[in-house]
């Protein structure tokens, strides 16, 4: 049995997306156009003619993680941030973190509100020459995004858990919170790869968006009124909140430290 060739893989793999039946484009307008819906026809068991909740989430999130690989890579391409001394070092410049900062001043390093060992390992950073600094500054970039990802993942199920939290009266098995996690992630992803593109204003749309869906599609997937459906969004909006600014931070200082 041979292994299929590349252009056997990306047939096979595309299939399912771009088949007759036209899976992808109807799942994408019910995601996009109805929100909570496509959750509903899931748990109803009408599967068949959409993308799997998973596969769309993957799909979905390896295209804005490519968006963003782009966008990382023209920022750090873009000059200014780093003064430069005639010694070659650089003079100032500033890392910012959610917990704290740290950089150069007038040649001085320094370091606020972060651990003492995080500290050491930035001033060794960040006495380098400029090329070096450069290429550092490259290579925690690409950390940054290749391990985005896998943290973003990992946010899903801990939404599903604070959804079956807020909902426990409503019997509703995790599984099932997840699947309504994953497509409402795939519509965040979304926006969130909309707010990157030059579109005249359209950014903030996108990002007002997010909860404006959301609360909608809580209300096809779960009902219940409004004003309860808006206390539950704002609980479970916190704790995830919280969690992402864990994550985001987390995977900050692997970029800068590893």
């Amino acid at each position: 049995m041979r292994p299929p060739t590349l252009g056997e893989f990306v047939q096979q793999f595309g299939g399912a997306y771009l088949s007759t039946e036209g899976a992808l484009w109807r799942t994408l307008k019910l995601l996009l156009l109805k929100p909570g819906e496509l959750t509903h026809q899931y748990l109803a068991g009408r599967r068949k003619h959409y993308v799997l909740p998973l596969r769309l989430y993957l799909t979905i999130s390896l295209l804005v993680l490519l968006v963003l690989r782009l966008a990382a890579s023209v920022a750090i391409n873009a000059p200014g941030g780093v003064v430069i001394s005639d010694s070659g070092k650089p003079v100032s410049m500033q890392v910012d973190l959610i917990a704290g900062s740290a950089g150069l001043k007038d040649g001085v390093f320094f370091c606020n509100d972060l651990p003492a060992w995080v500290c050491e390992r930035l001033k060794r950073r960040l006495d380098l020459k400029p090329d070096a600094l450069d290429a550092a500054g490259r290579q925690m970039g690409e950390r940054f995004i290749a391990n985005l990802g896998s943290a973003l993942f990992l946010l899903v199920p801990s939404f599903a858990l604070f959804m079956k939290l807020v909902y426990l009266n409503r019997g509703l098995r995790y599984t099932e919170h997840l699947v309504f996690g994953l497509h409402v992630h795939a519509f965040w992803f979304l926006m969130v790869a909309l707010t990157m593109l030059p579109l005249g204003g359209l950014e903030d749309l996108a990002l007002l968006a997010v909860p404006l869906y959301t609360v909608r599609a809580m209300r096809r997937v779960y009902g219940g009124r409004f004003g309860w459906r808006l206390l539950r969004a704002a609980l479970v909006s916190t704790l995830y909140l919280l969690v992402l600014t864990v994550a985001m931070v987390g995977v900050a200082l692997w970029a800068l430290l590893a």
